[in-house]
């Protein structure tokens, strides 16, 4: 009985995060829109192609990486054309969450 109780507490912890991770990636959307980087990237057909598309960014960088990049991007690229954006950490954690999951 106890072992059943255990692999179902486990089961439940494992979908609790599952959710918190789907809200992070959510939010994570609304900041991609509200600070308006679909007016240089896109993600799938939505956006303008000025810059990098970035539907698929999330097979080729891990989320360590875009929060370096969102906090400062010259520091990852010195001739970067895209701004340093005025971002919170939840903001970053967010974001990055979100382009981490564009595969």
């Amino acid at each position: 009985m106890i072992g059943r109780l255990a692999l179902l507490m486990v089961l439940l912890a494992g979908g609790v995060e599952a959710q918190d991770r789907g809200a992070l990636v959510a939010r994570g959307r609304g900041v991609f829109q509200d600070q308006g980087c679909y007016g240089c990237h896109t993600v799938g057909a939505a956006g303008t192609p000025i810059a990098t598309d970035l539907s698929r960014i999330g097979a080729k960088h891990d989320e360590a990486y875009f929060g370096r990049w969102l906090r400062d991007p010259t520091q990852q690229k010195p001739r970067a054309h895209m701004p340093k954006l005025q971002l919170t950490d939840a903001e970053v954690e967010a974001l990055a969450a979100y382009l981490g999951s564009l595969r």
